[in-house]
């Protein structure tokens, strides 16, 4: 019963009379339809825009709008019916826009699917597509189908003391993220979790003397995030098996504003400042794992940032225990480990900016002694604002790191001094290097490739074959070594499962939180196929804790990590 026109600009409303599309959509007022010109296909492809009977809209009343795309050439792994899944965001107050690849499924697969991604993300910043112009900069997303998406799920609870702007936010918002996850999956699902590079923060109405919502909510701000640098990375990843999650940037106020107690206006203009920020990184990485069994998770979490957006994620891969870090937000006592970060141009050691002066980083020059006092006498403070001092043993997550040699050059120096920092332990870093030129993020297919390759690498997503009778062992074994650990919380023993692809020799290791091995084992595994290992570990004489365990065996690597609670 779809009518597609010529024309993306030209609309034709129509009542949603028909009893099949009641019981569908029963919270649709009208749906038009038309042709949107699709790079990846090269002509028009059709859709469907569907209105909510209670539509939401952002602060500046603009329509949340999800742009929803059908008919993919890669299996589903979320088990609902389109149908279903834009009944469901309708009902939640979603505008739907249904783009329809029937017709060009084979070529509607990753990588060529990131090019619509952009297309339309451009679209949306510009402010009309498909003939609208009222889609919200701040409240539009783009989903596969299979997928919907869990909206402001709070993460933390802003001190209004740390930066003190505006001067009448005296009681801290809730930090907040949004999760994009296939709903009931045939399997469960990595997550990958980026920092949004724009800001979220309150105002204060100077003339009414009152608190607004204007700046809330900014996490996918187009103009600013994924639309402003062409960055199709995360909402391609579904097209790979993965969900992902964008956060509010750690730093609640202006980018260009905050000040300490007692501090000098604009103090940090140019970064954020510790234990607020890896407090808010950590309680962020805790809550989207509690959220895994809920959504259909995996447990595995990758970190993807960029800019200001990679000084945050970079607060995740160091295996250091900070009490005065990990003790605040929410779920406490939850892993927050990730297993593979994906880390673009950033400030990893403030230690290190004066190297070279005035190469790019005066606002950290001039301001940093602001809040820190002297380098020279404050130099373990200014070290714990940084996340290399966070890496401290052969346990830290691994890293990829993308960056264009023309950009300014204390990122470049900074990359390479947490490059070393990386291989002191024996984390040898990859690289993605000149992709495009200056301040940017990869988009071409090669460099998307190779970012989805790393990130496959470590945190195992399903395969998205057609045939998807395959069991998820086949899956995962055709990727890398899984690790799989039980009794977690561990009292009495540990159970360490694997699954190898062939006979190989196999070591096993326990270490502590400071890095100092408790345990180890080696021997040979000749065979295929599932192994486990039964560790005792009341006999190791452990203090009660965490605890990681480092499996090795036909080349490959992988960290864990456990609880120990003594009986």
């Amino acid at each position: 019963m779809k009518v597609f026109l010529k024309s993306c600009a030209t609309l034709v409303s129509r009542k949603m009379v028909f009893p099949l599309f009641l019981f569908l959509l029963p919270l649709a007022l009208n749906a038009a339809s038309g042709l949107w010109n699709s790079p990846l296909a090269g002509e028009p492809i059709p859709y469907i825009v569907t209105e909510p009977e209670s539509p939401q809209k952002d602060y500046k009343g603009k329509s949340m709008t999800v742009v929803y795309l059908e008919n993919l050439g890669f299996g589903k792994i979320g088990q609902y019916s389109n149908a279903d899944n834009v009944s469901w965001l309708l009902a939640q107050g979603y505008r739907v826009i249904e783009l329809d690849y029937a017709n060009h499924s084979s070529m509607a697969v990753s990588l060529n699917i990131n090019r619509d991604i952009i297309a339309i993300n451009n679209a949306l910043e510009s402010g009309s597509f498909c003939g609208l112009n009222d889609c919200s900069n701040y409240r539009s997303y783009i989903l596969f189908e299979g997928y919907r998406i869990a909206r402001d799920v709070a993460y933390f609870k802003d001190d209004p003391t740390v930066y003190n702007y505006p001067d009448g936010y005296t009681e801290g918002d809730s930090l907040y993220m949004d999760i994009i996850y296939p709903a009931n999956p045939r399997e469960p699902v990595p997550v990958v979790l980026s920092f949004s590079y724009s800001n979220s923060y309150a105002t204060y109405d100077k003339n009414t003397g009152e608190l607004t919502d204007a700046n809330k909510h900014m996490r996918l701000f187009l103009p600013y995030t994924l639309g402003a640098f062409d960055d199709s990375f995360l909402e391609g990843a579904p097209a790979r098996g993965i969900a992902w999650a964008m956060a509010d940037h750690p730093k609640y106020c202006p980018w260009g504003s905050g000040k300490p107690v007692g501090g000098a206006n604009d103090t940090y203009k140019s970064y954020q400042t510790n234990p607020d920020a890896a407090q808010k990184v950590k309680s962020a990485v805790r809550t989207l794992r509690a959220k895994s069994q809920e959504l259909g998770l995996s447990g595995k979490i990758g970190i993807y940032g960029f800019s200001r957006g990679s000084d945050a994620g970079a607060m995740a891969v160091g295996d250091r225990s900070v009490p005065e870090f990990e003790n605040a937000g929410l779920h406490i006592g939850l892993s927050d480990d990730v297993q593979a970060a994906a880390l673009g141009p950033g400030v990893f050691d403030f230690t290190q900016i004066y190297n070279t002066t005035d190469d790019g980083d005066r606002n950290l020059e001039t301001r940093c002694p602001w809040a820190w006092g002297p380098l020279k006498d404050n130099y373990e403070l200014w070290e714990k604002m940084g996340a290399a001092y966070l890496v401290q043993s052969g346990l830290s997550a691994p890293v990829l790191f993308f960056y264009n040699t023309t950009d300014s050059h204390y990122y470049l120096d900074q990359i390479q001094k947490f490059k070393e920092k990386l291989e002191e332990w024996a984390i040898p870093p990859v690289s993605l290097v000149d992709y495009g030129s200056g301040h940017s993020v990869p988009k071409d297919s090669a460099s998307l490739k190779k970012l989805y390759d790393f990130f496959d690498q470590y945190l195992t997503p399903p395969s998205l074959d057609e045939d998807t009778t395959q069991s998820s062992l086949s899956a995962v074994e055709s990727k890398q070594l899984p690790l799989m650990l039980s009794y977690n919380p561990s009292r009495e023993e540990l159970s360490v499962r694997f699954s190898l692809m062939q006979a190989a020799q196999v070591e096993i290791q326990l270490f502590d939180m400071a890095g100092m091995l408790v345990f180890s084992t080696e021997k040979k595994a000749r065979e295929a196929g599932l192994c486990t290992e039964l560790i005792n570990l009341n006999k190791l004489g452990l203090q009660q804790g965490i605890y990681h365990v480092r499996l090795r065996a036909g080349g490959l690597n992988t960290v864990g990590k456990f609880v120990f609670c003594k009986s």
